[in-house]
């Protein structure tokens, strides 16, 4: 199928992407989308329009976080991965306390309360995969406290998640209803502002963390529905050779590594490993019920030649 819709006109593209330097070219219209006419809704902030795609397939391309994702594929949500990283980074200095509660370390948390927005978020897929990686600490020995529900409907979370009333992830730190709370990367400058990392050099276990695995974490994916990837491929096609595009023209614009070099376009070593390692954690934090076939994810996206 062309990705001209008949009419003259592009086919229609209903595209959910946050506001970085390397979507700014695609939604400003500086990076053309040949055969496609983009639509690009605005969500602030962001998690809303993730529960949105996951339940009701509310746009035809999002943005989608890593945990969401693989949850979603989890569950047969009609999604297919275009492989993409918008957003990534280390997450040792995710993990925080308050700056006048006991220096408690890593290690202390078994058995202890910790706040993160929703036990699906990916922030905490992260935290939680290097905490039983590097100190022993599986997910079931804690206590999760969440101030919201995952984005992926059907999902349960497992018995040592309860909810909070709380209204913010640091909320529940100063009224002492946690003893720790992760908190993304945006978040962290936000309501987590004056927190103190759990990892005394966090910057340093992070990038030992990517050292080792030979990976960024990537929190933000990029997915397409089924059904607009079935109806409109070449239109898919073109939103994509646009994206990278855009992605290679603002390599300069993007934040200093770990987190500008997670932001590619393309498979590669590292996608695949990111993608293998994160499967991996969220199986051993019960967030999915079977193992992640990576090879499979690639297949899938052949259409695009990468």
């Amino acid at each position: 199928m062309s990705a001209a819709d008949g009419t003259g006109r592009g086919v229609p593209l209903t595209v959910l992407l946050g506001d970085y330097p390397h979507t700014r070219p695609l939604k400003e219209g500086t990076v053309a989308v040949d055969g496609a006419e983009c639509r690009y809704p605005e969500s602030s902030p962001l998690p809303p329009a993730f529960a949105r795609m996951v339940r009701d397939l509310a746009y035809d391309i999002c943005e989608l976080p890593m945990a969401t994702y693989l949850q979603a594929r989890d569950a047969g949500i009609p999604v297919t991965l275009l492989p993409a990283v918008l957003v990534g980074s280390t997450h040792h200095r995710s993990l925080t306390r308050l700056p006048e509660s006991p220096p408690i370390g890593p290690a202390d948390l078994v058995g202890r309360r910790v706040g993160v927005r929703a036990y699906g978020q990916t922030t905490g897929l992260w935290v939680r995969g290097w905490l039983r990686e590097e100190y022993g600490v599986d997910a079931s020995d804690v206590t999760w406290v969440t101030t919201e529900d995952v984005h992926v409907a059907p999902y349960v979370n497992p018995s040592y998640v309860v909810r909070s009333g709380a209204e913010r992830v640091a909320d529940l730190l100063r009224s002492h209803e946690v003893d720790a709370a992760v908190l993304g990367p945006k978040a962290l400058g936000g309501q987590g502002a004056g927190l103190v990392p759990l990892v005394a050099d966090a910057e340093s276990a992070g990038l030992a963390w990517t050292k080792r695995h030979g990976t960024v974490p990537a929190n933000h994916l990029l997915v397409v529905r089924d059904d607009v990837l079935r109806d409109s491929p070449d239109a898919v096609r073109a939103f994509y050779r646009a994206l990278e595009q855009a992605i290679a023209d603002t390599t300069g614009e993007r934040a200093d590594p770990p987190a500008g070099r997670a932001v590619a376009a393309g498979w590669s070593a590292s996608l695949r490993a990111c993608l293998e390692i994160a499967g991996r954690y969220a199986l051993e934090q019960h967030l999915i019920s079977r193992p992640v076939d990576v090879a499979a994810i690639e297949k899938e996206t052949a259409f695009l030649g990468t």
